[in-house]
């Protein structure tokens, strides 16, 4: 990671500040994007304390001008691109038949078109570095969620872009990366939409058992490094994934129950 320069949209907090610092530690310079000024900020004078060179950029991902922007900045600063984490990302919950249409339409432009847009205007100096494109899904990606439609729908969207630009570039040297950690302690439930579209504000599971998102950011500097294609972490997740593929109706029963048990769940416990 020696002089790297990566770029990581999300960067103010959870998992996309957890790899700004773990790639930032390995030697690499860090750009780094967000909404919210005063995170931006503070991100940035921590990693600055920790001797990492790094650039805040405010953006936002779900416009596709903001995305344009923001590479071109981390280009001008470092002179280059080697590694792109589209780690950006929001949640929701809220049964389908509830849940306003605009709920699902800014799930799907943050998570989805984000990807899209930063991959897009990033990929000519990827191609040129020969570098990584990494994308931050989950487990939704894999498995659908109950009360999570369209969380679970722009993480499956997500992997079918990847997948699909992976192979495109087989022969280009260019590396793409899945990363799926199962559930991780962050802010995401706690900015997750409700049904109306107005945070939830009260994550509805236990966050302090689960894993850090400084672990994890760990895991996807490793992987990284050794250009895996995928990573799936935790070993609900893992089993999560194994049991969808190859008993999908037992698994259709075990989210729901698992889902159903979490605090004010919409969803009925059997």
């Amino acid at each position: 990671m020696k002089d790297k320069v990566v770029l990581i949209t999300g960067g103010t907090s959870g998992i996309g500040k957890a790899c700004a610092f773990a790639f930032g530690r390995a030697g690499a310079k860090v750009a780094f994007s967000g909404r919210d000024t005063q995170r931006l900020e503070e991100t940035a004078r921590e990693l600055s304390a920790a001797g990492i060179e790094n650039l805040a950029i405010k953006a936002d991902v779900s416009a596709a001008a903001d995305c344009e922007r923001m590479v071109a900045a981390a280009v001008d600063k470092f002179g280059g691109l080697d590694i792109l984490i589209n780690n950006a990302g929001i949640s929701m919950r809220a049964l389908f038949q509830d849940v306003e249409l605009d709920v699902l339409r800014k799930v799907m432009d943050i998570n989805f078109w984000g990807t899209v847009y930063t991959t897009k205007f990033a990929l000519p100096y990827i191609q040129e570095s020969k570098g990584s494109i990494i994308g931050i899904s989950s487990i939704a990606g894999y498995r659908g969620l109950p009360a999570r439609t369209g969380y679970s729908a722009s993480k499956f969207a997500m992997h079918g872009f990847l997948e699909t630009l992976r192979t495109e570039l087989l022969h280009s040297g260019v590396h793409v990366l899945l990363a799926c950690p199962g559930f991780t302690a962050s802010n995401i439930r706690n900015t997750a939409l409700a049904a109306n579209g107005q945070q939830q504000g009260e994550t509805p599971r236990e966050e302090e058992k689960m894993m850090s998102a400084e672990e994890v950011a760990d895991r996807i500097l490793q992987a990284t490094i050794k250009r895996k294609r995928d990573l799936v972490m935790t070993m609900q997740g893992k089993m999560a994934v194994l049991i969808n593929k190859w008993f999908p109706s037992l698994a259709d029963k075990l989210v729901y129950n698992v889902m159903a048990k979490e605090k004010d769940s919409p969803l009925k416990k059997r």
